[in-house]
């Protein structure tokens, strides 16, 4: 990365302080790391169906009473979706109209089927393979919460779309997640996996936080994550590199 960094014109970073970390590690890089947010656009389905969705992930019940987690995640070990499953399940069984669906795609072949043999002996708990973004954004609207458990992040587009979508977060609290959920302003962050449920009962019972999470959290992702601002500054950076090819 050293060696990019020194052939590289520019690098771009989510955060100020993964700019200081940057800079603290590769010295020669000041002055070339610049600082821009992930911008964030969603688009959902309206065509999606949302029972038929359900019924695929084998939940049958009222669409009424439901109240699903969403997880969503490419599975790979940094992303850890099996680290909430003990505990949910055990939440499900105390309460069978909670469920956590993961979400994503196949990524590693050997930790998917460790993932598939533990979802499939785990109650309340169901995996579904990847889909469209539009369907995804869907899914995303009509579920309860969207649930982040991965061991790092450089920042999460799972989190922000979420929020833009005007759906609560439950994130664990490592420092990618940190970054962008501030905990009960724009989401909630668990660091264990009895927090999680903890903060998951407050919430399904709660809707006045609900609705102050999904307030704050649309408003964060309006301020910050413009698509527009990330455009106009990766176009600022090409300009500089084509004014100083015409040097």
């Amino acid at each position: 990365m050293g060696r990019v960094l020194e052939e590289a014109r520019f690098a771009v970073a989510f955060t100020e302080s993964m700019k200081e970390m940057a800079q603290a590690q590769w010295p020669h890089a000041k002055g070339k790391v610049y600082v821009q947010s992930q911008g964030i656009a969603t688009t959902p389905n309206a065509a999606f169906n949302w029972n038929t969705f359900l019924q695929r992930s084998e939940i049958n019940q009222s669409a009424d009473n439901l109240h699903i987690f969403l997880l969503i995640c490419g599975l790979r070990q940094v992303k850890d979706p099996l680290y909430l499953v003990d505990a949910f399940s055990a939440w499900h069984q105390e309460e069978p109209n909670v469920h956590l669906v993961i979400v994503g795609p196949e990524v590693d072949p050997v930790f998917t089927r460790e993932v598939k043999a533990k979802v499939k002996r785990a109650a309340g708990v169901r995996l579904i393979g990847e889909m469209p973004q539009e369907d995804l954004h869907a899914v995303v609207k009509n579920c309860f919460a969207v649930v982040n458990s991965s061991v790092s992040e450089g920042m999460s587009a799972a989190i922000l779309e979420a929020m833009d979508l005007e759906v609560p977060v439950l994130a664990r609290n490592i420092p990618g997640n940190a970054a962008v959920v501030k905990h009960e302003v724009t989401g909630l962050l668990f660091s264990n996996p009895q927090e999680f449920v903890h903060l998951a009962k407050r919430l399904v019972s709660d809707p006045a936080l609900e609705k102050e999470i999904v307030v704050n959290g649309r408003e964060y992702v309006r301020m910050y994550h413009s698509w527009q601002v990330e455009r106009d500054t990766y176009q600022q950076l090409i300009r500089k590199l084509e004014g100083s090819t015409e040097d």
